[in-house]
């Protein structure tokens, strides 16, 4: 899905700030937000990718205005009510206020009934795929030509693993692009090698 969450590559939004040595947690809370999401994803209440995409549906205002750790919080409460394993209405008591929780889940896809094996080499196309749910393509790859360099084993598949679909798993492969393809006159020449999984990739034709 097209959100505030994918925010790669994209102009307006000035330097990214950063602090060398930052600690890594601010506040007890935030140490306590990432044992919840460990936690769930090692016990097996819901997995990387609907935990992803819970973060991606929070409201943009929300999803901007929030830190990393409530962004986290915010994706494992919405998972956690969505799963049954407790109330909206008790996580607000326990709250003392209003919790928002990320919009409702939509819907997600199985692997494409067309995707092609590549090898090292290979010169491909990323798909110009708008899709409604969970994908794990940046969207400024969409459409960009690159070759192949290398190639890993089998995955779950994100689009489907995220909404519950059932799909095969699918390698991901190492593509390099040129910079100057992906932000024409907006970069220094330089290269990016980016994973792309196997339904994402379409044969470059002639």
């Amino acid at each position: 899905m097209d959100g505030m969450h994918d925010l790669g590559g994209k102009q307006g939004f000035g330097r990214v700030r950063y602090k060398k040595h930052a600690p890594v947690f601010h506040a007890e809370w935030q140490i306590h937000s990432n044992a919840l999401f460990a936690l769930g994803v090692r016990r097996g209440l819901f997995n990387m990718d609907e935990y992803r995409h819970a973060i991606e549906r929070m409201a943009p205002r929300h999803y901007l205005a929030a830190d990393y750790y409530e962004r986290s919080l915010t994706g494992v409460a919405t998972l956690c009510v969505e799963k049954g394993l407790i109330p909206h209405e008790e996580l607000q008591q326990r709250a003392g206020g209003a919790y928002p929780l990320a919009e409702p889940l939509g819907p997600g896809r199985t692997n494409a009934v067309d995707r092609a094996q590549f090898k090292i080499g290979d010169r491909v196309r990323v798909k110009s795929d708008f899709v409604p749910g969970h994908v794990r393509m940046p969207a400024y790859l969409r459409g960009k030509v690159g070759r192949v360099v290398s190639r890993s084993s089998a995955f779950p598949f994100p689009d489907a693993e995220a909404h519950g679909v059932s799909s095969t798993h699918e390698p991901t492969y190492d593509v390099l692009f040129n910079t100057e393809d992906l932000w024409p006159g907006n970069t220094d020449p330089a290269e990016l090698v980016a994973s792309v999984f196997e339904s994402y990739l379409a044969p470059l034709t002639p």
